[in-house]
């Protein structure tokens, strides 16, 4: 994507083609194919040569892959995109790309349950030390950081939306020349940008606010400016996680509405949060939108806006939490997050159901901690469905 279009807002990012068809198509095609022909037996030989970027294989590339990438890419004013089938494959093939036997990896303590089930289960096997620290206290991060590899971590945390001063991690990670990812899935790069604090790479699930419709599975690796983006070409295609060419369509069709459904998102869940935070039933709103949350201050300097994730803790516990969401009519009770309808589940459930007593207690969750993805229906017809479930809890 040309240096012009870095200095346009995500507004006009989001609705812009990442190439430009050259029979003038406004929606870039499909290029639904997974082999592309040579023009010659001396081209394919000039590619197998590294002489020629022509097309080979969809898992190596697609023009249609590398034309949300370059959207993706400067909506987080970033180097390169690289798509992969879901945000667990991208996950993966980073840990592929630059974890060898013998590397320490730091680890925030908390994380969503798959991400934190994958590094414990599968990179101890391979030699691969996993340490979890709290990215919260700096003065412990910074202790774990020296002599480490690599250092994963999310802000807003998943589900309780804890908040890490993320240019001071970026900080200590530079100091300790300790190769950084963060997880933007929650904050989207509508409300945050982590590579302007100096991390090396942010990740997205793509099924989430970027598809933002609940109808695709994908995931997003977004390096840096410096960052090796050589080794995590060469990971995703010797691992095969790659996207499919009609995901990464629905993909750039839901980032043409990207801008517009987060400024909802955004408007519904902070009215929301303050509207439950006054209610009798609800021991404690999640939301660092709101003025009491720990990390308002901190989200307030390094958010645009406080995003549509939010939790609440029931005083009832888990038999409130469960009658609460079976009595839900308009919001949907159903995993994962950030598509245009409002849903709403139980953590020890969904997202951390794997996760073990101490891991919940971190994190902050509690058997009676619902999390809601805070849609962009009308904010009356929420509070309306809402005000109904608790009214027997």
């Amino acid at each position: 994507m040309s240096e012009r279009r870095h200095k346009l807002h995500d507004e006009t990012l989001c609705v812009m083609p990442g190439i430009d068809d050259a029979k003038g198509a406004v929606v870039p095609p499909i290029y639904q194919s997974a082999t592309f022909r040579f023009a010659s037996t001396a081209a394919a030989a000039a590619r197998a040569r590294g002489e020629s970027d022509t097309y080979i294989y969809t898992r190596y590339t697609n023009p249609t892959l590398e034309a949300v990438e370059a959207k993706l890419a400067a909506l987080e004013r970033g180097a390169r995109a690289f798509l992969f089938a879901s945000g667990s494959a991208a996950t993966a093939t980073w840990c592929h790309a630059f974890l060898r036997p013998g590397d320490r990896l730091i680890a925030a303590d908390q994380l969503y349950g798959g991400t934190a089930f994958y590094f414990d289960r599968y990179l101890s096997p391979l030699g691969i030390r996993v340490e979890r620290v709290p990215f919260t206290d700096l003065d412990r991060l910074a202790a774990a950081l020296a002599g480490a590899k690599a250092a994963w971590f999310e802000t807003p945390t998943n589900p309780t939306l804890r908040i890490v001063d993320g240019p001071a991690v970026a900080e200590l990670c530079r100091k300790h020349d300790v190769l950084s990812a963060v997880d933007n899935t929650f904050a989207t790069p509508i409300n945050q940008k982590p590579l302007s604090w100096g991390v090396d790479w942010v990740m997205h699930s793509a099924t989430k606010y970027l598809g933002g419709h609940a109808d695709v599975i994908g995931g997003v690796l977004i390096a840096g400016a410096g960052a090796d983006v050589d080794s995590v070409y060469q990971a995703r295609l010797a691992v095969g996680g790659v996207m499919d060419p009609h995901a990464a369509f629905l993909v750039d069709r839901g980032l043409k509405t990207l801008a517009l459904r987060v400024e909802r998102h955004n408007a519904n869940a902070a009215r929301l949060a303050r509207w439950l935070s006054e209610r009798a039933e609800i021991a404690r709103v999640h939301y660092p939108g709101l003025p009491d949350h720990p990390g308002h201050q901190l989200a307030a300097r390094q958010m645009r806006g406080f995003g549509g994730m939010l939790a609440v803790d029931l005083k009832g516990g888990y038999d409130a939490a469960a009658h609460f969401v079976d009595r839900l009519q308009v919001i949907v009770n159903a995993a994962s997050l950030g598509g245009v309808e409002s849903l709403a589940s139980l953590p020890v459930l969904t997202s951390h159901a794997r996760a073990g007593e101490d891991e919940l207690q971190t994190a902050g969750i509690t058997r009676g901690t619902v999390r809601i993805s805070v849609g962009i229906e009308s904010l009356d017809d929420l509070i309306a469905d809402v005000e109904q479930a608790l009214s027997d809890v």
